[in-house]
């Protein structure tokens, strides 16, 4: 930040005369029998014929007291390693001292610089424990020094930052003179009493992991959590990565940067859980108390220390907003993961969080980035200097908030400080470099303006390894004394004043790091996210159940864009692809059962369609709707209301009207209580045969009599009409009262009538026709 104006190196005019000179001497170095030597070129030769400064290999594995004061004795431990091809005599390991720095990029540059340089990395120490002598050291092999020496034979001025050193000295047979073979540097933060004006450091100590919970649960009523692996039993075990962080922030002045889903994981696995094999098969864990003692130890270290939030999952917010924000939905599932952050810390961790705090990988941002981390309801993104970069030309480091409109701020972290914990600090001497160079940075920060109290942020990486919690922890224990820095939560350091000349503009879209963006989450991501989030509303409607589907799916649709998955696209795929079919395997547990062809007999017959519910909660305000192709032959009634409980079946009949022979098609299909389709629909064949043979005996049977009363009733009216005409001529023929001759089989006196009356001739008599 605004170093331009300062020391940019620690080699100043005399030291460059200096280099000159010795450029001048370097012919005749075997003359020499100082310890005058040239920086050695870096070579591209193997450790074994490493030569010049570079010979040894010195290593500072620790220094003790990190920030010592008058009255302390400084030890300094290592090892030496012969990387040459002779054998090395006559050595002398001693402590150096060098010029003090003055400004952070001095700091850097001296952490980078290699060989040796009498100017810049001053003379030996001496005294009773300032040199340890080593008579031999052959090709290869190692040896072990410890340097103790009181603070005051150093003879440090008032304040500052110095560069302290470990050389070893020796001559080899090819090269018969004294010099020095090896050089490493670390610096010696030196404030003895406290500063009036502290510079407020906040601290952040993140407590987040990969996915490990599958999509899957199994059927049972407790719906025990299936584990993609057991990786995290060893994170959260004695020795862990997640259990060191635990342990190591305990106590320590931090502000716990918390992602709610491993809370929820790791609660999940101090129940019964099972773990998922290669094979596809599952097997029973084992690490219940083990989780249990992560859980109970996080609380206790937790305390009454300033927890925050991040959304569930750790939502990879740069991809959102640069790959997912126009697939619509996207940001809905941010505001679900951030809604739901706060209730499970809170009930796990016994912790009421804020979730006011956005932070996006690596702290980069642009004005992208920063509308979507505030969409969900932060109001706070912490960011990064190498993000937000000063424009002013600050000589200082200013405050870390910065209002950035809207209401929202940008919490800038210091980026050397946030990023100098990275690496393989297993090592110990890496570990002790990295610890020094932090403390002496934040001494140099409040030297910058000593009359300024600002609010530095440290946000280091999002997952760090053990080796490096522990160098962070030890870091800062160092400035538990707080001779110039006093610790600050996040909340309080977002809420501080900010500086006037700081930057607040936002950079645009393209200055997002071109590194970062290729290992965004890609748009497919946020395609198949909302695609699940589909299946799942049109899924949920039919359950009497919801919450026993709709939350773990719903956490699983959240965990696909958790930050995590950032240069892991195979099994980001595999992870999508999974929770996708899952839940399409759950819902055709609800399926109509395949009819073979179905055969009607008579005008009017039913037919029965069964509904099968193979999940373990019952399934409501469903229909069921029958649809005939061709409803001129076969009519279908009405729709049927389906409800299922769980691991049942339910046949469900329909009354149907048959207008013709012939064979129809019939299609059957579910569909929720708001009219939507659910699964595929399901066709089967109705062979309609109402009008069998008896049957159309009968009706054959029928017609004839009616033909045959209508051939009777014709013959009649056409006998009477006859009757009626012959009468007249009759009485005419014959002589007034005169007796009739008797029909044959009549006798003398009878009347006989008709024996069929026409209609409307209740007298029985024949009809009567007027000429």
């Amino acid at each position: 930040m605004a170093e331009a104006a300062q020391f940019q190196g620690t080699r100043s005019a005399p030291a460059r005369r200096w280099l000159r000179s010795a450029a001048t001497v370097a012919l005749s170095v075997p003359l020499l029998t100082g310890l005058t030597q040239l920086p050695a070129a870096p070579t591209a030769q193997a450790k074994s014929t490493a030569t010049g400064s570079r010979t040894v290999d010195v290593a500072i594995n620790s220094l003790t007291p990190v920030s010592p004061t008058k009255n302390d004795t400084l030890t300094v431990k290592g090892t030496v390693t012969n990387d040459g091809s002779a054998t090395i005599t006559g050595g002398r390991i001693g402590l150096r001292l060098g010029p003090t720095l003055n400004s952070r990029s001095a700091i850097d540059t001296a952490a980078q610089r290699t060989g040796f340089s009498s100017a810049a990395d001053g003379n030996e120490v001496g005294g009773k424990n300032g040199t340890v002598n080593i008579p031999s050291l052959r090709a290869g092999a190692s040896d072990t020094f410890s340097l103790s020496v009181p603070i005051e034979d150093l003879d440090l001025g008032a304040r500052g930052i110095y560069q302290l050193g470990v050389s070893l000295t020796g001559q080899t047979k090819n090269q018969p003179y004294r010099q020095v073979l090896g050089m490493e540097r670390t610096f010696l933060p030196w404030q003895p009493s406290a500063v009036d004006r502290k510079t407020r450091l906040s601290f952040l100590w993140p407590l987040t992991s990969s996915t490990h919970l599958a999509a899957k649960t199994e059927s049972d009523p407790q719906q025990t959590r299936i584990f993609r692996d057991d990786s995290l039993a060893g994170e959260i075990a004695p020795g862990g990565r997640l259990q060191q962080m635990v342990a190591l922030g305990k106590g320590l002045p931090v502000t716990w940067m918390v992602d709610p889903d491993l809370l929820a994981t790791v609660e999940a696995m101090t129940r019964s859980y099972k773990i998922q094999q290669p094979d596809g098969s599952t097997e029973a864990g084992k690490n219940q108390a083990v989780a249990k003692q992560w859980l109970d130890d996080l609380q206790k270290a937790v305390g009454s220390r300033e927890v925050v939030a991040l959304p569930f999952g750790d939502p990879d917010l740069a991809s959102l907003a640069h790959r997912g924000k126009d697939v619509p939905g996207a940001l809905g599932h941010l505001k679900s993961a951030t809604d739901l952050a706060s209730k499970t810390v809170e009930t796990i961790v016994g912790v009421k969080p804020s979730t006011d705090f956005a932070w996006p990988v690596e702290g980069a941002i642009d004005t992208s980035v920063v509308d979507v981390a505030t969409s969900a309801g932060a109001h706070n993104v912490i960011t990064r200097s190498d993000s937000l970069h000063e424009t002013g030309g600050l000589p200082y480091s200013p405050t870390a908030a910065r209002p950035i409109g809207r209401g929202n701020t940008a919490v800038v972290a210091d980026s050397r400080l946030s990023k100098g914990f990275e690496g393989d600090l297993a090592r110990a001497e890496e570990a002790t470099l990295a610890v020094q160079r932090f403390l002496a940075q934040t001494l140099m920060v409040t030297m910058q303006a000593p009359d300024r109290q600002r609010s530095i942020v440290v946000a280091p990486q999002r997952v760090p390894t053990a080796g490096q919690a522990r160098t962070m922890a030890e870091a800062i224990a160092g400035l538990a004394d707080a001779r110039w820095t006093e610790p600050l939560d996040l909340g309080d350091a977002a809420k501080a004043k900010p500086d006037p000349s700081a930057t607040t503009q936002v950079p645009g879209p393209g200055s997002y790091p071109g590194s970062l963006r290729r290992e965004e989450l890609p748009t497919r991501t946020f395609q198949d996210m909302q695609r699940a989030q589909n299946s799942l509303d049109r899924f949920k409607v039919i359950l009497s159940q919801k919450d026993r589907v709709v939350t773990p799916i719903g956490n699983a649709i959240m965990r696909q864009m958790s930050a995590s998955w950032r240069g892991d696209a195979q099994d980001a795929t595999a992870y999508r692809d999974s929770v996708q079919g899952y839940l399409t395997d759950l819902s055709r547990e609800v399926q109509l059962v395949q009819k073979s062809t179905q055969t009607l007999s008579g005008r009017s017959a039913t037919i029965p369609v069964t509904v099968r519910n193979n999940l373990v909660q019952g399934v409501e305000g469903m229909k069921l709707v029958l649809q005939s192709s061709q409803p001129n032959r076969l009519e279908v009634d009405e729709e049927q209301t389906v409800r299922i409980e769980g691991g049942h079946s339910q046949s469900v009949k329909f009354d149907t009207t048959a207008n013709a022979n012939g064979t129809v098609w019939v299609t059957a299909r579910l569909y929720a209580k708001d009219g939507t389709p659910y699964g595929a629909p399901m066709r089967f064949k109705v062979k309609v045969t109402e009008i069998t043979s008896t049957v159309m005996l009968v009706i054959a049977g029928g017609v004839l009599l009616l033909v045959l009363a209508g051939i009777r009733m014709y013959t009649q009216r056409k006998r009477a009409a006859r009757n009626a005409l012959e009468a007249p001529l009759q009485e005419s023929a014959a002589a007034p009262g005169a007796p009739r001759e008797p029909a044959p089989g009549e006798q003398q006196g009878d009347v006989v009538p008709d024996t069929e009356p026409e209609s409307g001739d209740a007298s029985g008599a024949g009809e009567k026709v007027d000429r």
